[in-house]
């Protein structure tokens, strides 16, 4: 069975203190998750040595980077390199979250650069792919979204492509309290899916967890993680209290 995912993205929020409480308080809960379900929480880099170490001996958590640089070394001041991210033990990178698409213009070419990099440090990506409003008003969205896949995914090999998370995020649903019907995402994440068989076959398409991210809170993960091809979700706003990230968590098939 895939694995079945629950990541928590943190964004630019909570202090250290703030966010070193919100992990006790959902580890106290003692979700006890089964050999394909993990949690998975992408914090800002000062945090991510705390998250590791509240994070070790409970079974299936994990902490994750939020983003990291194209390049592997040099002169690039403020910037974090996969092997740095890598270097604290961390091997989870979320890669092309929609507003590092939008705010910092990443483009298709450097997303495979990180892509690689995170792949050559054994770093898992969580790679993000989504279609913003106007895209999915023209209904052109499984278009938009399948070059987003080509560009920066399809040059890997079938081995290197079943060590990636791919996180389908509809913009139009993120942080607008807006969330794609049921049949919306699973329409969507069947299609990503037919794409990735169509090049690599359907033995490895089967393989691939596809996270929905947009908009998840509590009251919708059951039925969204329902859906046959979505495999859990990445989260933004619930993921920043506690008693809702637990019900997520709880709600992975």
């Amino acid at each position: 069975m895939r694995k079945q995912i629950a990541a928590a993205n943190w964004k630019m929020n909570l202090t250290y203190q703030q966010g070193e409480q919100l992990l006790d308080d959902i580890l106290r809960a003692e979700i006890t998750l089964s050999d394909d379900q993990q949690a998975i929480f992408a914090v800002p880099f000062p945090y991510l040595l705390m998250a590791k170490n509240e994070l070790t001996g409970s079974k299936n958590y994990f902490a994750s980077a939020q983003n990291c640089y194209n390049k592997k070394a040099g002169a690039f001041t403020g910037e974090v390199s996969a092997e740095m991210i890598q270097s604290l033990g961390i091997n989870y990178c979320v890669i092309g979250h929609s507003e590092r698409r939008e705010y910092f213009n990443e483009s298709n070419q450097v997303l495979a650069e990180k892509v690689n990099l995170c792949l050559d440090n054994k770093i898992t990506p969580i790679f993000c792919c989504g279609e913003p409003l106007q895209v999915r008003e023209a209904g052109t969205q499984n278009s938009f979204v399948e070059v987003q896949l080509r560009e920066s995914l399809f040059h890997l090999s079938a081995e290197q492509l079943q060590q990636i998370v791919i996180a389908y995020e509809p913009i139009w649903a993120i942080g607008t309290g807006k969330t794609a019907t049921t049949e919306q995402a699973q329409e969507m994440h069947a299609y990503l899916r037919t794409i990735l068989a169509d090049q690599y076959g359907k033995d490895i398409a089967d393989t691939i967890s596809i996270l929905y991210g947009g908009s998840v809170k509590a009251n919708n993960a059951n039925e969204l993680f329902g859906s046959p091809d979505v495999d859990g979700g990445l989260v933004g706003g619930a993921s920043l209290i506690a008693a809702d990230f637990i019900q997520i968590i709880k709600s992975l098939k």
